[in-house]
């Protein structure tokens, strides 16, 4: 799983159009932008904790030798996890700048 390109691209280009004016975008286009990014957060939220449970999982079942199907595992997974992690905090980053946005918007009205 990743972050759904789409709703990044939606986010900057939110955050790359115009305050004020025609061009600006609606109030209610940001905050549906913003609800779509926050449920994307969550589905990552949740594909991290899957990984950091099968980690455990895999973790606690490991037995001296280590074998390399079980070693494999372990990386793929570690790997993963630190995509997720990667994905998760760029989202954050343009959902708080988002957000803020939305607010100053919401705000002028």
């Amino acid at each position: 799983m990743g972050t759904d390109e789409l709703v990044v691209q939606r986010i900057e280009a939110l955050l790359e159009s115009p305050t004020t004016g025609e061009a600006a975008p609606s109030l209610a286009s940001m905050e549906d932008t913003l609800t779509a990014g926050y449920a994307e957060a969550l589905a990552l939220e949740a594909e991290r904790s899957r990984i950091e449970r099968r980690l455990g999982e895999v973790a606690r079942s490991v037995e001296e030798p280590v074998s390399a199907g079980v070693a494999d595992e372990l990386v793929a997974l570690a790997r993963r996890l630190t995509h997720a992690e990667g994905e998760l905090g760029r989202l954050r980053a343009v959902l708080g700048r988002l957000r803020d946005r939305t607010r100053a918007d919401r705000a002028r009205r």
